[in-house]
């Protein structure tokens, strides 16, 4: 299994994804509206000169992977969090440049979706973590993924699911550097609504 590198774009946040393949991970590109609206959001925030977050289909490239597997060895300053409603995902972003790192749940839940861009791969994507197994939330997108790329959905959220019980079985919770002992998100989330952030997209 690989310790694959994180960083972001300008370098200043770096960690480690640890012991990590694409049997011990789940990877998939989700086109939800609330990915959707994460990377819109970042790029609001100035991510023009920087590789897209979204493909071509408006999905984003996602491993779900143990959260305790993963750490940062520098630049936990510069981490900022955003939610798209009162109880929704955390996502994580580096603030010194505005790239994407995660998407959480609660302290409770153990596993993180770790964006594309924060992975820096030493061979290929595909040699490390696997083929992307399939696009999910192909309803919230107007683009047809030809077949040869859809996959199953249903395969793909059920192997998710199916890793994220084994990892809570397995107290794989803990520790994460995104929560603090007492169950706490590091840094306060920022609550932005998604269809604030779209209507800014379609108006600019």
């Amino acid at each position: 299994m690989a310790e694959i590198k994180l960083a972001c774009d300008c370098g200043k946040v770096q960690g480690q994804a640890h012991d990590m393949d694409a049997q011990k991970g789940n990877r998939l590109t989700c086109c939800c509206y609330d990915c959707q609206a994460f990377a819109f959001y970042l790029m609001e925030l100035g991510r023009s000169n920087h590789p897209a977050i979204l493909d071509q289909y408006s999905g984003t490239d996602i491993f779900q992977m143990p959260i305790s597997n993963l750490t940062i060895d520098q630049g936990i300053e510069e981490i900022a969090c955003i939610r798209l409603s009162d109880k929704g995902m955390n996502r994580w972003y580096a603030k010194c440049c505005n790239t994407p790192i995660g998407n959480t749940l609660g302290r409770n839940m153990p596993f993180i979706g770790v964006v594309h861009n924060f992975m820096r791969h030493q061979t290929s994507r595909v040699d490390e973590i696997g083929q992307n197994r399939a696009y999910v939330q192909t309803h919230e997108i107007k683009k047809q993924i030809p077949s040869a790329l859809k996959g199953s959905s249903a395969k793909a959220v059920m192997r998710g699911i199916g890793k994220i019980l084994s990892w809570k079985l397995k107290g794989l919770n803990r520790p994460s550097v995104f929560f603090t002992q007492e169950g706490s998100p590091i840094v306060s989330p920022i609550i932005k609504r998604k269809s604030e952030i779209m209507q800014n997209i379609k108006t600019n």
